[in-house]
């Protein structure tokens, strides 16, 4: 019986890569630094596979940034702005496409379907002259291979590729990528037929969009591609791997129908569906990929029902031909439980990171195949009834008001328009309006405040003073350039989520379980584990002490419930709704207490909303009437003359305006900087929105700050609202001083030139 894992990690136990990234960005090292950093951690990846009994381990799964990334340079399908002329691309040419430089855009980064990764969007056109132009994946195999392991080396599917692209600057929005097919399959077949020759008997094609709603022409090209590649396929073994969600049934006889193709891998967690089509008929000969250990979350695998699962599948396809899967990749976990010293020992024992489920997925192998750890096993029902048992998980004073949400709409007693009128009676906001997101850089003194304030090296009065201090810098700078309406700079918090659920019943948190967001950048969900309430205000304190160092409006920042839950790792032993509205109703409980203590301006983030739509269309209704009630919960009660705004991020908007409607919120703030100005084609094409709208006019995590002047053009597209404000796209956070200083002075300077051609305007019009 057989093994595999779709894909691990590659930030490193401790981040080593995301240090060994910054270290190159920042000039402190060199290529050949970064590299033999990225070897220690690809050999000792491939070796820990190996010596759990791990028979498919994958390779090519390691990147310097993005898989999408890596198979745009392999195809060299590099933006003609870069300057590429062909040949080897390099580091600086690679990060480029992914960062920007001081004078050129990155490419656009979206989330990777309905995960917290984000990938870079490849930007293709007509006229892309395609070449074998990056060998990594044949590089890797041999790598690998020198160590004396021999790996699945990994490809994203040439269909997947092309429907996760857009078309590039200045190409027709109706063109359609996957129109290239034909071209890119060439270079596919030489990577196949070099990877042959390096002594590859099996590789992995991740096809994840078949898990979409694809309709027949694109499903049919999913035929023609390995149609086409078939012959270089003779004589070397292929899997082609689905995860995310249960593959439909028409997709699923695409796929098993797929010629030159050995196995076949399913989400078997996130997929269970596809259970019943795998028993519907399963082709003979072929392998069966099970992926049955969740790659996606941390809860340890209920060993004896997968074992259940596996018996029944291996009564239909044979013993021979069932391998023992992850769900996905192990990329989205964590690395290793074993750092986690501190954590609570009961609550550890429900969990499993990237290490341990390779473990899980060796144990099932080997108990199919007749060797069962009766004492691993053991172990692990024990840690089940522990979880299910335990007092800890259920209050029945959360439960009961949870309970009674369902039915109901909670919503504000009065309309947009009535209350819009009422809160600029009260605020008395000038015209475009301007703010920021809400979090300012911490310097490396804040980071140390915090270290030793968390290390009970500091008292509290201390910690307090000089958070304090900092608070009142970022007051004064906002107030020296004449931003309308103050954020505090957020000083007090670690994370957006982190900092509330540190605050809230029900959470867990890790020292070491961080989890690749994008490139180098790795966040660290907490765990729901437990009924979630708050026991006591979170942010009144810093709000209100904010508020009195200045005569202008403070904003209270609020992280909203549809976010921690899609950015925390979730209980799976209730429906995600209820956690849900549990925590809204802890953050209404927040809102209410800032709005009792004079916050009349208070941000209730969603900007994770929009990524935990379901991929399938025929679960997306659900998931947007909770998601949305679960918002309004948190501000229903609030007085008209409250100001509710929120925020939400690289989210695709023009499928769910309505959900925005929904939202009623006073103020949305959406990101327009980074994706073609998206926002302004859906505004602009009739939609009449009432409420405020603030269309994020740089993109913070680019190199390149606009001008005043471009910034006020491209929001001077968003008139045809009465209500419109300037924000970034995104938190400050992750920038330095002077940066934020000068960005938020073109900002105002923008404010102020929409300001005179609006007056100017105004005035032509009744002369």
């Amino acid at each position: 019986m057989a093994s595999h894992v779709v894909g691990y990690p590659r930030v490193g136990p401790n981040r080593e890569l995301k240090f060994a990234l910054e270290s190159l960005w920042h000039g402190k090292s060199t290529a050949e630094d970064l590299l033999e950093a990225g070897a220690h951690l690809k050999s000792s990846i491939w070796k820990q596979m190996a010596a759990v009994g791990i028979k498919y381990i994958p390779s090519n799964t390691f990147s310097y940034y993005d898989q999408v990334l890596d198979t745009t340079a392999m195809l060299g399908a590099v933006p003609p702005r870069y300057g590429w002329n062909g040949g080897k691309i390099g580091f600086d040419v690679y990060f480029s496409m992914a960062r920007g430089t001081a004078s050129l855009p990155a490419m656009e980064m979206t989330k990777w379907f309905d995960t917290n990764y984000h990938y870079i969007v490849p930007e293709l056109g007509p006229d892309v002259n395609f070449s074998y132009a990056s060998r990594k994946a044949v590089k890797e195999y041999k790598e690998a291979k020198k160590l004396g392991v021999d790996t699945v080396p990994v490809l994203v599917g040439p269909v997947s590729y092309l429907l996760l692209s857009k078309p590039a600057k200045g190409v027709e929005k109706t063109f359609a990528p996957l129109s290239l097919l034909r071209k890119i399959l060439p270079i596919y077949g030489e990577v196949v037929s070099e990877l042959k020759a390096a002594g590859a008997s099996w590789i992995q094609f991740d096809e994840p969009a078949l898990v979409l709603d694809l309709d027949s022409h694109k499903l049919q090209a999913f035929t023609e591609a390995y149609s086409e590649l078939e012959s270089c396929l003779s004589g070397v073994n292929v899997v082609v791997e689905t995860y995310f969600a249960d593959v439909p049934a028409e997709a699923y006889k695409v796929l098993t129908s797929l010629k030159g193709v050995t196995g076949f891998g399913f989400d078997l967690v996130d997929g269970t569906k596809t259970l019943d089509l795998i028993k519907g008929g399963f082709p003979t000969g072929k392998y069966l990929f099970a992926g049955v250990v969740d790659g996606r979350n941390i809860w340890a695998n209920d060993l004896a029902g997968s074992l259940n699962t596996l018996h029944a599948l291996e009564s239909i396809v044979g013993k021979d031909k069932l391998v023992v899967s992850t769900s996905c990749s192990l990329l989205h976990t964590p690395v290793d439980l074993v750092n986690e010293t501190e954590l609570d020992e009961e609550i550890k024992s429900w969990l499993a990171f990237a290490a341990q489920k390779v473990v899980e997925v060796n144990a099932l192998a080997k108990a199919l195949a007749g060797e069962k750890d009766e004492a691993f096993f053991a172990a692990n029902a024990a840690a089940q009834a522990s979880r299910k048992s335990s007092p800890r998980i259920t209050n029945q004073a959360v439960q009961r008001p949870t309970a009674a949400l369902r039915g109901y709409d909670h919503c504000r007693a009065t309309t947009v328009s009535a209350r819009i009128d009422a809160q600029q009676k009260k605020l008395n906001l000038p015209v475009i309006p301007t703010t920021t997101i809400g979090s300012f850089p911490q310097s490396e003194e804040l980071r140390r405040v915090h270290c030793e304030y968390q290390d009970k090296k500091m008292s509290w009065e201390e910690y307090v003073k000089a958070i304090k201090l900092e608070i009142k810098k970022v007051i004064r700078l906002q107030e020296e350039l004449d931003v309308d309406v103050l954020v505090h700079g957020e000083p007090e918090r670690n994370d957006m989520v982190e900092y509330f659920g540190e605050q809230l019943s029900g959470f867990a948190f890790t020292v070491d379980g961080w989890v690749q967001s994008y490139g180098s950048h790795c966040v660290k969900p907490p765990i729901i584990y437990g009924d979630v309430s708050r026991p006591k205000p979170m942010t009144v304190f810093w709000s209100t002490m904010a508020q009195s160092m200045t005569a202008r409006l403070m904003k209270g920042m609020l992280t909203g419930p549809v976010t921690i839950l899609n950015c925390s790792f979730v209980r799976n032993d209730q429906p995600r709704f209820e956690t849900c509205y549990q925590i809204a109703l802890a953050i209404k409980d927040e809102v209410e207490d800032l709005e009792k203590a004079g916050i009349n301006v208070i941000q209730i983030d969603e900007a994770a909303l929009r990524e935990g739509l379901p991929l399938r269309k025929s679960e997306q209704s659900f998931y947007l009437d909770w998601a949305v009630h679960s918002f309004k919960i948190t501000n229903c009660g609030v007085r008209d003359t409250t100001q509710i705004h929120t925020h939400m991020c690289y989210s695709h908007i023009d499928d769910i305006i309505p959900l925005i409607f929904d939202m009623d919120a006073d103020v949305i703030t959406i990101e327009n900087a980074c994706s073609d100005e998206k926002l302004l084609s859906v505004f602009h094409e009739g939609v009449n929105y009432g409420a405020g709208i603030v269309p994020g006019v740089y993109d913070i995590h680019s190199l390149i700050i606009p001008s005043a002047e471009e910034i006020a053009d491209r929001t001077i597209k968003m008139l045809t609202t009465n209500i419109l404000w300037l924000n970034p796209n995104f938190v400050f956070k992750t920038r330095d001083h002077a940066g934020v200083k000068r960005a938020l002075k073109i900002m105002v300077l923008a404010a102020e030139l929409l300001r005179t051609e609006l007056a100017h305007a105004r005035k032509e019009k009744y002369e």
